[in-house]
């Protein structure tokens, strides 16, 4: 469980990136958080992680401080950023065998099924530098998989995927929600939040405009008939 209280970042002193939101991403579903660009996604998944610090407002993953215990919170997540470009002068395997020694898991195993799964097998004794952007993205995917997290956050995970890629990260976002884990990520693409999520959060100038169902929020617009016409319907009107 993701919990986020009263949470505001401001940058320069005046321009509120996040402005006072509080949600809670329970266990068992798979929630989608949507929203323009520029509108705080990445800003409050930085502090989610640990990576920035909230101006107000505190964050507990599973209970725990991401600020006050951020080892203990830290090892609660596994998290996709929305820049898979690190750690390029390693091989595949090391970066893996690296993020196995990390989470001090026995990474041997898991790693032959993700490769296996990610059509990466022929890859990991490559390094990373000379990966397409989709193959970075996997890499990156397979390292937070590794250490099988019980909150996954992912920030824009299945852009640069192949098909075959994005459909089994899918099906593993949901029989990972479907033990009774936390899954909770971004996505510009509508329809994906649409065929996926079983609630979704939208975010408009650093503000929760929106949490629940889509059927929800289709009982508030009934005149819209798409989740597109309901998103630009919630923002016109945030």
């Amino acid at each position: 469980m993701i919990e986020i209280k009263h949470v505001t970042k401001i940058y320069g002193g005046t321009h509120k990136a996040v402005d006072d939101i509080s949600l809670t991403i329970p266990t068992g579903e798979i929630i989608g958080f949507i929203g323009p660009n520029g509108a705080g996604k990445t800003t409050t998944i930085k502090m989610i992680t640990g990576v920035l610090n909230p101006d107000e407002g505190e964050i507990l993953i599973n209970g725990k401080n991401i600020v006050k215990e951020p080892l203990e919170a830290k090892k609660e997540f596994g998290i996709v950023p929305d820049n898979a470009d690190i750690f390029l002068r390693l091989k595949g395997l090391e970066y893996l065998n690296f993020m196995g020694d990390i989470y001090e898991v026995d990474s041997e195993q898991r790693i032959t099924s993700l490769a296996e799964t990610f059509e990466m097998k022929d890859a990991l004794n490559d390094r990373i530098l000379s990966y397409s952007h989709g193959m970075r993205q996997k890499i990156v995917i397979m390292g937070v998989l590794l250490s099988d997290p019980n909150v996954w956050i992912l920030d824009e995970p299945m852009t640069g995927l192949d098909p075959q890629s994005s459909y089994s990260l899918k099906e593993m976002m949901k029989e990972h929600a479907r033990k009774g884990n936390t899954v909770f990520f971004s996505t510009h693409v509508l329809e994906v939040a649409e065929r996926l999520c079983d609630k979704v959060a939208i975010i408009n100038r650093g503000r929760i405009v929106f949490f629940g169902t889509l059927e929800e929020l289709k009982q508030l617009h009934p005149q819209c008939d798409s989740l597109e016409a309901l998103f630009m319907e919630v923002i016109a009107h945030a």
